[in-house]
């Protein structure tokens, strides 16, 4: 049985990754999910916030730990690993930083590249979605 709390290993172009996910909880502060990316012994923290149209993990009741879904129809499962691989491509593609990042600002991107890459034949800039 895997460790939840274990730094998991994802090699991008030969860079060695490793990644966690975490729920997490601040008094006075909406509830979070957190994508934490490691390379080089900097962290990047990719955070998604609870708030007015959107779900971060399992703080509202229905949700499971991991899922973060914006109120236009973008929705992924940070534990799965594909979905990390599509976080770590966009956070290159902007110029990797250590530090915090909105993933809001992330979703809707990282959501269209795997809707994409689950439908063969449909061209990258695609919307998902009939």
């Amino acid at each position: 049985m895997r460790s939840e709390r274990r730094l998991r290993r994802l090699v991008v172009e030969g860079t060695v990754h490793r990644w966690t996910v975490r729920h997490r909880h601040t008094v006075g502060a909406p509830c979070r999910e957190v994508l934490a990316l490691y390379r080089d012994g900097a962290a990047t923290l990719i955070v998604f916030r609870n708030g007015a149209g959107r779900v971060a993990g399992g703080g509202m009741g229905y949700s499971h730990s991991g899922l973060v879904a914006d109120g236009r129809g973008h929705s992924v499962n940070l534990h799965e690993p594909g979905v990390v691989r599509a976080f770590v491509d966009e956070v290159r593609s902007r110029g990797w930083a250590a530090g915090e990042l909105d993933g809001w600002e992330l979703l809707p991107s990282v959501a269209v590249s795997r809707a994409a890459a689950a439908t063969p034949g449909v061209p990258p800039d695609c919307p998902p979605g009939p």
